[in-house]
């Protein structure tokens, strides 16, 4: 059985690693098309979508795959 990918929506509240440790903050886009994002080229596909993510603590701009984000429960 294949392994379901996860589906994030806008406003989600994840973590992912950092060189600091972690980090926390929020999903603004999904992306699912090769552009520019977060100051970098992003090969992105509907396929294999990335997440344009906000961090809490700096207010900065990330591009992380799925698989490196985890989604905080309510």
């Amino acid at each position: 059985m294949a392994k379901e990918k996860k589906k994030l929506h806008k406003g989600d509240q994840v973590s992912w690693r950092s060189h600091g440790g972690e980090a926390h903050g929020e999903v603004e886009r999904e992306i699912t098309e090769r552009t520019e994002a977060a100051g970098r080229t992003v090969a992105a596909s509907p396929d294999e979508p990335q997440y344009q993510v906000r961090s809490d603590k700096s207010g900065g701009l990330a591009v992380h795959k799925p698989e490196a984000l985890k989604k905080k429960e309510d």
